[in-house]
């Protein structure tokens, strides 16, 4: 899959994990056991796996102060080359907050720079100047110096003017936790990165911009807007006809949002060769088995394979979850991404109301001239994809069902023509499958990534994301695309993780209260190697493990024994899970705005990533 770094607007802070959850305590195992393994075909091979204790939910102890203190770029540490600029203004601090008098604050490598024509000079600063001369590439960068007066979220402002736009990097204690872009009309702008998790003392906040901008300080507040993350998603379903399986299946996730992650993995094919090597590397089999229908309009031929094997996952206890990777109807060029095929969306959008026909009747329309050849072509493709999902349904399977996924996007050929159509093929797709066809095993997924491509509420039950990131960096929680999308779609939709290169931190998920309902890891690369093995480049085996094992996570096993009626026990209920002060650095990671736009009052924009 051509993946895409997909993540969602910062639209807004995020919130504290020092809010109560419900954890549960799982029995502690033996350092090795011998266990089954048990193929899609039936077979059960005796194979000796490490298991691992539980790991309770831990990061440190959170205390929330009122803050703003303000740390002005002059008294920072410069890079090579930078120079602090200043012409006659009023003393007197129009910004408010207050300045950082450190005595251990590192003073200014360079003086001020008095060959700067006046001409050129912004007069409403901060303090005593501004920083500029910063390089294209980059490597230049001013380091400031913070003292959090507790463990907790903070708010960081940056002050900063540009002539055009910038990307700048943000590192915390010398690890990259953000990008963002400047604004570009010349005038001093706060742009906030929310939510940033820094312990009590010393930390080293460092942006590098890729490009010369005016750096006039950094403001710190402590964040409360993550308060606003809830966790009462409505268990009611878009389809009103839902199935019972589908009911239960909701229910659940309804009824433990927020109090666990379901833990999901791609299966690249019907061996579950992924699902197996996360049990010889955890000793625990994920709880949801997902898979990409990948089919043109020739053949469905590999679909039918993977059906089976998703069935067999949902009898042997598990959850099924199927993306569809649907290439174009075209005769030339069906391919999924828009580049690579001549099929465009726009050219088979129709005003005849298509969805509950007939295909005897919509042949008719496109024998008489009245629909598109392209029209025609996806009607045979969400038709032949209906009898796969009708499969299901028979065999009494529940799907987690996320179709045109990443939606906003230009990449695939369902999101190249724009908003508008890619709404109308949801719509469609929609009403047909559960009207025409009454697919009433299906849960819905909408992926579409942006406020701009938000559908019908009534026709999703589920919102997700897609984010992927560089191996290099902490994925984190994830909580500022969290956020994002929960402001999007509303409090009443449960919040997924649709895709991911990395397997999201459990401990920081609880303390940035970002609880995602499940994530899927996606397979090749993001899990093993080339000869089959596990891979440590985007996920440590140690992560791992630790994720799998964690009382936050749950389970195949897990799940099974909530779905028959056990309890996991003891519960922490109403306590805080436990914690301890073995974390020390901030976990905040990149933000990307996903609706094109960013929110901004005055002179405060939300900070954004540049993809």
């Amino acid at each position: 899959m051509d993946i895409r770094k997909l993540t969602a607007l910062a639209a807004a802070a995020v919130m504290t994990a020092s809010c109560a959850v419900s954890c549960k305590k799982k029995e502690k195992s033996d350092s090795t056991s011998r266990q089954a393994v048990t193929d899609t075909n039936g077979k059960i091979e005796d194979e000796t796996v490490s298991t691992y204790p539980d790991y309770p939910i831990s990061y440190p102890e959170i205390e929330e102060k009122t803050t703003g203190d303000l740390y002005e770029a002059e008294a920072a540490k410069l890079g090579k080359g930078l120079k602090v600029v200043s012409s006659p203004k009023e003393d007197s601090d129009s910004k408010g907050g207050k300045k950082s008098t450190d005595a251990e604050a590192v003073q200014p490598t360079t003086k001020f720079d008095p060959t700067v024509k006046p001409e050129t000079l912004i007069t409403n600063y901060s303090g005593d100047g501004y920083v500029k001369g910063f390089k294209n590439d980059g490597s230049t960068g001013v380091v400031f110096t913070v003292d959090a007066p507790s463990n907790q979220h903070y708010d960081l402002s940056f002050s900063i003017a540009a002539d055009r736009f910038v990307n700048c990097d943000i590192f915390v204690n010398g690890t990259e936790t953000a990008v963002f872009k400047t604004m570009s009309d010349g005038e001093f702008t706060l742009i906030t990165l929310y939510g940033v998790f820094l312990t009590k003392g010393k930390s080293e906040i460092e942006i590098r911009p890729h490009g010369d901008i005016s750096l006039d300080y950094l403001k710190m507040a402590n964040n409360t807007s993550l308060r606003t993350i809830k966790y009462n998603a409505e268990n009611d379903l878009s389809n009103k006809e839902a199935g019972v399986s589908a009911k239960e299946l909701m229910d659940f996730l309804t009824d433990n949002y927020g109090k666990y992650v379901l833990m999901g993995q791609y299966a690249s094919d019907e061996n579950n060769e992924e699902l197996d090597l996360i049990y010889r590397t955890t000793g625990k089999y994920p709880a949801i088995r997902f898979s990409a229908l990948h089919t043109n309009s020739k053949t469905f031929d590999s679909a039918f394979r993977d059906i089976d094997a998703c069935a067999d996952w949902y009898h042997k206890g598990g959850i099924v979850g199927l993306m569809w990777y649907w290439e174009a109807p075209s005769k030339k060029k069906p391919s999924v991404y828009a580049k690579d095929t001549d099929f465009k969306l726009s050219d088979a959008m129709t005003d005849i109301d298509i969805a509950e026909m007939s295909q005897e009747e919509i042949r008719g329309l496109y024998g008489e001239g009245k629909i598109s050849e392209q029209c025609y072509g996806l009607i045979l493709d969400i038709d032949n994809m209906a009898g796969q999902l009708t499969s299901l349904k028979n065999k009494g399977v529940p799907v987690l069902w996320r179709p045109l996924h990443e939606g906003s996007g230009d990449w695939f050929w369902w999101g190249a023509s724009g908003v508008d159509a890619y709404k109308w093929l949801w719509e469609l797709m929609y009403r047909r499958y559960t009207n025409f066809f009454e697919l009433d095993n299906l849960i819905w997924i909408w992926n579409g990534q942006s406020e701009s491509s938000l559908v019908n509420k009534n026709t999703f039950d589920i919102a997700a994301l897609d984010i992927y990131l560089d191996s290099s960096k902490d994925y984190g929680s994830r909580y500022e695309q969290f956020l994002a999308l929960q402001n999007i779609v509303g409090k009443d939709k449960l919040i997924a993780l649709s895709e991911c290169s990395t397997v999201p931190d459990i401990d920081a998920a609880f303390r940035d209260n970002a609880v995602w309902s499940f994530f899927g890891l996606w397979y090749g690369k993001y899990i093993s190697d080339d000869k089959g093995g596990y891979s440590e480049e985007y996920t440590s085996k140690d992560a791992l493990v630790r994720a799998y094992n964690s009382d936050g996570a749950l389970t195949l096993d897990e799940y099974i024994k909530l779905r028959s009626g056990e309890k996991l026990v003891p519960e922490y209920g109403d306590e805080k899970p436990a914690s301890t002060t073995s974390s020390t650095s901030a976990t905040t990671t990149d933000t990307t705005d996903t609706t094109g736009t960013s929110s901004a009052e005055s002179t405060e924009t939300t900070a954004v990533s540049a993809n």
